[in-house]
């Protein structure tokens, strides 16, 4: 029987995680490990096997890696990287795949996919839809992992007068007991909150300073080029779901505030026996939720361009939840800077949180 497949491209997240596979690294000059990229080129790097959906349909795929950390892509010559990326998706076309996933910051370069997708023959998707979904599912089960019922906690939406913010905000309603919705275009707000009618009330704020410590639940998704949540704005036992690229959430609220949980989406269960050839640093048979996005749509059949750009589609997240549903894709955990967040952080959070 033909097996469909699916590609991903994934990237080494800085210099460190090149030592992690090339140990000698870690005694050389950063320009060595920049020479080695570039000598590297784009390149498969292992088969993917054993996913066998709740239907009965299996599914193959490949990493495939593209040789640009994430300062590369945040900082470097869009074009050159479109470039780059689109190396990664001949690849995938030669290997057979019928669909590519972007991982973490090649998802965010020029466009947000659209041109990588005009340039290459096959299905392209950045994975965002599914990653919101888990984040905010993920948020959720994270408040109550701490001790607190979302339905009573105040929560809010930064970026809320965005196209992906203002989908997030409509979701994120119904479950909590207060949303603030938080932009810097006052009547964007004003009718995102007209917009919503679940009963829940809304404040609005222009300022993250004046409304974030109050609040437990934070959801920021701004296109601010630097971190705006910095470890002086966040409650004691605060959940914050950043799912901003570039991160809304600055790396210094991880190493100064250990009484707040910061995550970035999900870690999914990917079903069957699957063997991913590559140990990217989750438990096994788990996966981000952007790759399970790829899968998800490659085992359903639907090989087109599903997540693309910086918009957000509420019936898409609504869909591709019922199409995990269906597959056997569940939430397993969560992730925050790009790791797997173990239960030790969670009961570190929680009690600190509940510290006097």
């Amino acid at each position: 029987m033909l097996v469909d497949r699916f590609a991903f491209i994934i990237h080494p997240l800085g210099f460190e995680d090149l030592a992690l596979k090339f140990p000698i690294l870690r005694r050389l000059p950063t320009f060595v490990s920049k020479l080695g990229l570039k000598l590297y080129g784009a390149t498969k790097v292992s088969d993917i096997r054993g996913i066998r959906s709740k239907t009965g349909k299996e599914l193959e795929g490949l990493f495939i890696a593209c040789p640009l950390t994430s300062e590369m892509l945040i900082h470097g010559d869009a074009k050159r990287n479109i470039d780059t990326i689109v190396k990664c998706g001949r690849i995938a076309e030669a290997e057979g795949a019928k669909i590519v996933g972007l991982g973490a910051f090649t998802s965010v370069v020029g466009d947000a996919g659209v041109t990588i997708a005009d340039r290459l023959d096959i299905a392209v998707t950045t994975g965002n839809t599914y990653t919101v979904a888990t984040a905010l599912e993920g948020a959720l089960k994270a408040c109550r992992l701490l001790g607190k019922e979302p339905s009573s906690v105040p929560a809010a939406v930064i970026g809320a007068g965005g196209s992906i913010g203002a989908a997030i905000a409509k979701l994120l309603a119904p479950d909590v007991g207060r949303l603030t919705l938080i932009d810097l275009d006052p009547a964007r707000i004003e009718q995102v909150a007209g917009e919503i009618q679940c009963g829940t009330p809304i404040d609005l704020s222009t300022d993250v300073n004046a409304a974030l410590p109050e609040v437990d639940l934070v959801v920021t998704v701004t296109s601010a080029v630097s971190a705006i949540v910095q470890p002086h704005h966040l409650k004691r036992g605060a959940v914050v779901c950043d799912v901003a690229r570039p991160r809304d959430v600055s790396a210094q609220v991880a190493k100064e505030r250990p009484d707040v949980l910061v995550i970035e989406g999900g870690v999914v269960r990917v079903p069957g026996d699957v063997d991913f050839g590559l140990n990217f640093g989750f438990p096994p048979k788990t996966a981000y939720a952007c790759m399970s996005e790829t899968m998800i749509l490659a085992l359903e059949g639907r090989f087109e361009d599903y997540t693309l750009g910086r918009t957000l589609s509420l019936d898409k997240v609504r869909e591709i939840r019922e199409l995990a549903a269906k597959h056997g894709f569940e939430l397993a955990g969560f992730r925050s800077f790009e790791r797997a967040v173990d239960e030790a952080t969670i009961e570190r959070v929680r009690q600190l949180s509940q510290a006097g």
